[in-house]
């Protein structure tokens, strides 16, 4: 009898309600909404409230994560919160989600590889429980990129948004993930990066009014990247998982930049109808963005069951990801 493999047992997301549309950007910097949907597909993107942090986020998108695998909180042995924007340098924004959540038998830390952030996330949950150490592991993929992001700032301001995806892993009887990798190339560091709040510039005034605490994007650098390391990582998973690429039923990738997942899409030759795009409601929600496009793509019946699903990204480090899995719930 073939062994159990690990899959996903359930999945929620969580979105702010506030939004900011592409019109109303253009009332804060140089920049219109026909220049933003051309170059990027954004059409506008969901904000937290100021007096909220992203564990508010990851409980809510946890809480419905627990519900959809019939579990209890107590059930969870490990929490893995995947975030660039934690609610403080410590505790970890895991730390906080445990507490809230109740999930009083589960160790918890924050893991941190930007955009890439769910995919090395499940591969370390994949991780644990094959080797027997956990059974149900919760992994929180949430960033509220506004709360770090210059708005004044023309080429990153337009970009990202806020939000949530939260999936349990556990054993599965049929299907699971058939094949993970993830990766990172240090060289390109200095592509993506928030260079203040750390232990190499401590917050003081000069580096507030310098704005290095904010985001700082080569947008050029990041864009050549995510084009060869999408369909790279895409292609070397699937090798992994023992398909072809003919054998892929649908892809989610980053929603980063419709260009980026168009150019991904024709390498990948996967039609239109089988590429999920939530690009132009949320913005770029770094590492929400894979959990919260695959919780929307399952709700919409877009992913039956016996679907061999590609899951691709890429981020700041520079880091990627991909993982191929069966789904069957």
């Amino acid at each position: 009898m073939e062994k159990n493999k690990v899959g996903i047992i359930g999945i929620g997301s969580y979105l702010p309600e506030k939004i900011v549309t592409n019109k109303e950007l253009e009332k804060m910097v140089d920049t219109n909404d026909e220049w933003i949907r051309s170059r990027t597909g954004i059409v506008e993107r969901r904000i937290l409230d100021e007096d909220k942090a992203t564990s508010f986020m990851c409980i809510k998108a946890g809480e419905l994560a627990l519900k959809d695998a019939g579990l209890c909180p107590e059930d969870i042995d490990l929490i893995i919160v995947t975030t660039i924007t934690p609610d403080m340098a410590f505790p970890s924004t895991g730390c906080i989600v445990q507490r809230e959540l109740g999930c009083t038998n589960a160790a918890a830390f924050d893991l941190e590889a930007a955009c890439s952030g769910f995919l090395y996330g499940m591969s370390v949950a994949y991780g644990y429980i094959n080797s027997g150490i956990y059974k149900n592991v919760l992994v929180i993929s949430a960033d509220a990129l506004s709360k770090i992001i210059d708005w004044k700032d023309r080429n990153t301001c337009i970009l990202f948004g806020d939000g949530a995806g939260a999936v349990v892993m556990s054993k599965v009887e049929h299907g699971g993930i058939l094949a993970i990798d993830i990766g990172a190339d240090g060289k390109g560091a200095e592509y993506l990066k928030q260079p203040a709040g750390g232990s190499l510039y401590p917050a003081t005034h000069e580096t507030v009014d310098q704005r290095l605490h904010y985001v700082q994007m080569e947008g050029n650098g990041v864009f050549k990247f995510a084009v060869k390391i999408m369909d790279e990582a895409s292609k070397k998973v699937i090798q992994k998982s023992g398909l072809e690429l003919s054998d892929i039923d649908y892809l989610i990738p980053h929603q980063a930049n419709i260009r980026i997942i168009n150019a991904a899409r024709k390498r990948l030759k996967m039609t239109e109808d089988k590429v999920f795009v939530n690009l132009d409601k949320y913005g770029n929600m770094s590492a929400a963005s894979i959990p919260v496009a695959l919780d929307e793509a399952l709700k919409k019946g877009n992913i039956k069951n016996g679907d061999n699903v590609l899951l691709v990204g890429f981020g700041g480090g520079l880091t990627w990801g991909s993982c191929v899995l069966e789904w069957h719930r």
